[in-house]
């Protein structure tokens, strides 16, 4: 299984290398934007996610900013969701998550470049 990408507060080109390629042109438009991500997957078999997945810092009105953002550069979200992981037992968070559909990160890599 391939593990979820994290990234903090370094720049897109910091991290960009350590992506995985199809999500890479997804996090640069939310980070380029002022979204605060630090970890992404691009989904499918054997990731950590079964879907394009970027999850991100941000208090209430973030997650609705992300959204406007990737709708529009025409990024197709599937889900937007305030999520509290549990970690050794306990919860933590909250942060946000930004699922995509399949098809707008495959499209994503030639169409944002």
């Amino acid at each position: 299984m391939t593990l979820a990408y994290v990234h903090s507060l370094e720049t897109i080109d910091e991290i960009e290398p350590g992506l995985d390629a199809p999500i890479a042109p997804v996090v640069r438009v939310l980070m380029e934007n002022g979204v605060e991500t630090f970890e992404s997957c691009q989904g499918g078999p054997g990731h950590a996610y079964p879907e394009p997945t970027v999850r991100f810092y941000g208090e209430r009105g973030a997650g609705f900013r992300a959204l406007a953002v990737a709708l529009e550069h025409g990024l197709n979200v599937l889900h937007l969701r305030r999520v509290w992981p549990i970690i050794d037992g306990e919860p933590t968070g909250p942060c946000w998550e930004m699922v995509f559909l399949l098809s707008t990160v495959r499209s994503s890599a030639t169409r944002l470049d």
